[in-house]
């Protein structure tokens, strides 16, 4: 699968934010075909898969796993709590398994959020019925742009510029149409 490194959101709700966004299609995609996706999360992305593993060996003293895990790995509350919950009990009695676990967390996603929920949405006129300009082949003197077409797009500042440049480009060809008679 496809590997990126960035930052979500846990909520009530579920798990949000840039880089769930980045991975949204491939996501639905495997929601809509398995009825699941599986994330997997490197809860340490900076660290060895082996200093984890050496570290987890480390006798605790005493210590609380938060408390080790806090210290010992720099490991934030968030990330601990994830790996509290979704860890099976197996995981705490063998350090090699935790360190695994650590690397690579997964967690299963059931479905994306409701539709009236989305801050952006997939489909849209296909590219395949537009001309470079952006009018639409079967009914010409007709133009799309922005998230009337079916493109997988980023969010934030990147998704405005993407929709402000291709409406800039449909309204400059619409006027060159209409001159042209």
């Amino acid at each position: 699968g496809e590997r990126l490194q960035g930052e979500f959101v846990i909520t009530a709700e579920g798990i949000e934010g840039s880089l769930i966004y980045a991975l949204s299609a491939p996501l639905r995609q495997s929601i809509e075909q398995a009825g699941k996706a599986t994330l997997w999360l490197d809860l340490l992305p900076g660290r060895s898969l082996a200093a984890t593993r050496n570290a987890l060996q480390q006798d605790r003293r005493g210590r609380s796993w938060s408390e080790f895990l806090r210290r010992q790995l720099r490991l934030s509350d968030v990330r601990a709590g994830l790996l509290r919950e979704l860890a099976p009990p197996s995981a705490w009695q063998d350090p090699v398994q935790l360190a695994e676990l650590i690397h690579a967390l997964p967690l299963r996603l059931k479905r994306p959020r409701p539709l009236d929920e989305a801050i952006s949405c997939a489909g849209g006129v296909r590219l395949a019925e537009l001309d470079g300009s952006g009018m639409l082949l079967r009914h010409p003197g007709i133009w799309c742009a922005g998230e009337m077409v079916d493109w997988e797009a980023p969010t934030g500042g990147y998704l405005l510029n993407a929709c402000l440049a291709a409406g800039l480009a449909a309204g400059r060809a619409a006027a060159a149409w209409v001159q042209r008679g």
